[in-house]
């Protein structure tokens, strides 16, 4: 099976079975003497019997086209990624139960916009584009195996290419 991917805008319908996004809404609450927005409640972060933690991390760019090997989840809470600048990244998710369904492969392109994968939703690790990137990641700490790793099969070929091009 070969699979070529070509990323689509990031919209929160769009993202709405694999998680949220994160970023401003519309109409915030205005806090501090009115000199301050609250954008209230723009993810829902879930830790199961765990810890909710705050990390710094620093993503090396990826050169595309690239191949997709493997995909990721954390099953025991929620994991928000937060760039910390405009640079444009790539999220890669899909559905499945036991494991990632290639089928439901979906490619999106982000910019200044962060994104919360549900507890166990399959994804790949960070795939920033133009530049070393860093993300401020919301995740979960405690007892419990909360990441699992999925290799697909060599046989199976998912190409990334480079949507600069």
């Amino acid at each position: 099976m070969r699979q070529v991917l070509t990323p689509q805008a990031l919209t929160a319908a769009a993202f709405a079975p694999f998680g949220e996004l994160i970023e401003a809404r519309p109409e915030p609450l205005l806090i501090n003497e009115g000199t301050t927005e609250r954008h209230h409640a723009l993810a829902a972060v879930t830790v199961g019997e765990g810890e909710g933690i705050i990390n710094l991390f620093r993503a090396q760019p990826r050169s595309l086209p690239m191949r997709i090997t493997m995909m990721e989840r954390h099953p025991l809470g929620s994991q928000a990624f937060l760039p910390t600048d405009d640079s444009p990244y790539l999220v890669l998710v899909c559905l499945g139960d036991k494991e990632p369904d290639p089928s439901t492969l979906a490619l999106f392109i982000a910019q200044g916009v962060g994104v919360n994968y549900r507890a166990g939703c399959w994804h790949h690790p960070l795939l920033a584009l133009d530049t070393v990137s860093d993300f401020w990641v919301v995740d979960r700490r405690g007892t419990g195996n909360n990441l699992e790793e999925v290799w697909f099969d060599p046989d199976t070929i998912i190409e990334l290419p480079d949507p600069r091009r």
